[in-house]
């Protein structure tokens, strides 16, 4: 008897306790670290996939022509490159590269602050709350980055493809639809890219929370290998593209130079659909496919692995 009250006791029992519960939570990411990690791998992410979201972008905004511009992909890459040069599919970069690395750091901020509100006792995030959390950082990164970064972007490549080109670089482009269009000029599809970028971010923090939670199993802490985080992220950008292209078709064409033409946002949709059909809501897909696959992934690997030096060289519990 005296043996099972020294095993019982409670001078044995809360030390055992007390070593095992952080074990089995959660380690939480400072907001900090997460914009300081989410802008390093923003950056360099928009310098690998650009030509991508290039050649999306012209082809989204390749109306139905008489004939059309470009017969594809491959067609507007080629016909770029010898108008252009290879440089020709990096126009624009400068705008988006000034603009990736805040959007990246917002985003896994705003996120990382409202999943360590939303977390429950153990530290884990379920899929639902991901999803809320992802919507969350994108409607902030659509408000304060996206939407002037973009509307800068499209205009820069739109301009490329007119007779005289009007913009010498980011600086000049910037100054020139400010003092046209004042600084409103610089938010053209605020609705659509608010839509766009906070069901993307749903769409992604939603299946990396869910495919997560399904490789960690019971153990919250349990490392993942890089190239998995990969996939997943390859996974989670697949299934944003399938579930939102319509909306960035809207939002390039309400930010292109004959934005002009449309009332709203949901008079661009009625026009494209009355117009061009239902297909041109898919228009730029397979492009975009591979961009954001590659994005996606790209992104959550830097962004993983500068938070795992971070953890290390800057101590924030």
């Amino acid at each position: 008897m005296s043996g099972q009250n020294r095993f019982v006791s409670p001078f044995h029992r809360p030390q055992f306790l007390a070593a095992a519960a952080p074990a089995g939570k959660a380690k939480l990411t400072h907001p900090g670290k997460a914009i300081l990690a989410g802008g390093i791998a923003g950056g360099i992410e928009i310098c690998i996939t650009f030509p991508t979201e290039y050649v999306k972008t012209q082809l989204q905004l390749d109306e139905k022509a008489n004939p059309p511009k470009y017969r594809g992909i491959v067609d507007c890459v080629k016909q770029t490159v010898n108008s252009h040069g290879v440089r020709g599919l990096y126009r624009g970069l400068s705008s988006l590269l000034y603009g990736s690395i805040p959007k990246a750091a917002v985003r896994f901020g705003v996120f990382e602050f409202l999943s360590n509100k939303m977390r429950d006792e153990t530290g884990k995030l379920d899929s639902k709350r991901g999803f809320f959390c992802g919507l969350g950082a994108g409607v902030a990164e659509a408000v304060f980055v996206v939407c002037p970064m973009e509307t800068v972007k499209v205009k820069f490549i739109h301009d490329q493809t007119s007779a005289n080109p009007k913009y010498k670089g980011f600086f000049h482009g910037v100054r020139e639809i400010v003092r046209a269009e004042g600084l409103k000029g610089t938010y053209q599809g605020l609705t659509a890219t608010v839509l766009k970028q906070g069901s993307n971010q749903a769409i992604r923090f939603y299946v990396m929370t869910s495919l997560r939670n399904w490789y960690k199993g019971d153990d919250p802490n349990k490392a993942i290998n890089p190239m998995i985080t990969g996939l997943f992220g390859a996974v989670a950008g697949a299934a944003s593209v399938f579930g939102n292209t319509p909306l960035d078709v809207i939002k390039t064409r309400m930010q292109g130079l004959e934005a002009h033409k449309y009332k709203s946002t949901l008079d661009c949709a009625i026009k494209i659909m009355k117009h061009e059909g239902p297909m041109a809501f898919y228009k730029g897909t397979v492009p975009r496919l591979g961009r954001v696959c590659m994005d996606v992934a790209i992104v959550f690997i830097i962004y993983e692995e500068v938070v795992k030096v971070l953890n290390v060289v800057w101590k924030t519990d």
